[in-house]
């Protein structure tokens, strides 16, 4: 069981890092504004992800409230970033 719980996190690890490549390789490419934002919204819900698995392990579970705040907080602000950048005008 355990296996296939690092194997979905390795999963989602790396989907939401290669979206955040891409992103930023768009941005590269384009220099567009919204192509940063995206890529930093990305990367902020995938921070958020890998944090909160990784804290959850070394605190053994104990502070999940803590942990789930201090994730849906930084993925709100990660997809606010996301949705500017799908509406801001350039």
């Amino acid at each position: 069981m355990t296996r296939n719980r690092s194997a979905f996190s390795v999963t989602l690890a790396t989907a939401g890092l290669s979206m955040v490549g891409f992103a930023v390789r768009a941005y590269e490419r384009t220099s567009r504004r919204a192509m940063f934002h995206l890529s930093v919204g990305f990367a902020l819900i995938v921070a958020a992800a890998i944090a909160t698995t990784v804290s959850a392990f070394v605190t053994r579970f104990e502070q999940t409230r803590m942990l789930l705040s201090v994730n849906y907080l930084i993925t709100t602000v990660g997809y606010l970033f996301v949705i500017y950048s799908i509406t801001a005008d350039e």
